[in-house]
């Protein structure tokens, strides 16, 4: 059995500086908006995705942007 985060190594941001995909505290508004559309773009292009999103959604990460999707529509989405 594959270990439950190898996907990680096929993603498009590894190795980035992990600032883009978690607000600093306090962070709100247009910066906020502006650092996660930068996030998603990035995650728009992974091939692994769905994995990502998958797993965020699965273990209930309340920080940061997985595949694509923001701490608020992860918390929508239950």
């Amino acid at each position: 059995m594959g270990d439950l985060w190898d996907w990680q190594r096929l993603a498009a941001c590894r190795g980035m500086d992990s600032s883009i995909f978690y607000s600093p505290t306090g962070e709100r508004g247009r910066r906020r908006h502006e650092r996660e559309e930068r996030a998603r773009r990035i995650c728009g292009g992974c091939p692994v995705r769905q994995e990502c999103a998958r797993m965020a959604l699965g273990i209930k990460e309340t920080y940061g942007v997985w595949g694509g999707l923001s701490e608020a529509e992860r918390s929508r989405q239950g």
